[in-house]
């Protein structure tokens, strides 16, 4: 498995710079495979949206700042949009992690039928 991060910029009408960062996992045949036979496709890798207020404000205000990686995402590559470069390395950073959760789950499913020994 292999992460893949392209990153980019650009100037908006208003000159304001953006950065994203495409991510996309490339996996083998077998991790594929397990990804649909554990039907691990819309599994939550990461999310920020934990409380962050109630009512009309609150799910407006998540809404706005949400970012979510489900396994799919992670396989079919997604683009992340950021408002400056400190922002971007915090993403990456997540993306990172959020692709070594994914490693170790497709670990772990890759063991199921056998037998594991932990030397103690």
């Amino acid at each position: 498995m292999k992460l893949v991060l392209i990153r980019n910029q650009s100037v908006g009408v208003t000159g304001n710079t953006t950065f994203s960062i495409t991510a996309q996992v490339e996996t083998t045949q077998k991790e594929k495979d397990d990804i649909v036979k554990y039907k691990m496709g819309k599994a939550l890798l990461y999310t920020n949206l934990v409380d962050r207020g109630r009512g009309i404000l609150g799910f407006l205000f998540r809404k706005a700042n949400a970012i979510e990686f489900t396994v799919n995402d992670l396989v079919k590559g997604t683009k992340v949009e950021c408002k400056d470069i400190i922002g971007m390395l915090e993403l990456e950073k997540i993306i990172a992690e959020a692709s070594q959760t994914l490693k170790n789950i497709l670990e772990a499913s890759a063991t199921f039928g056998g037998e594991t020994v932990i030397e103690l």
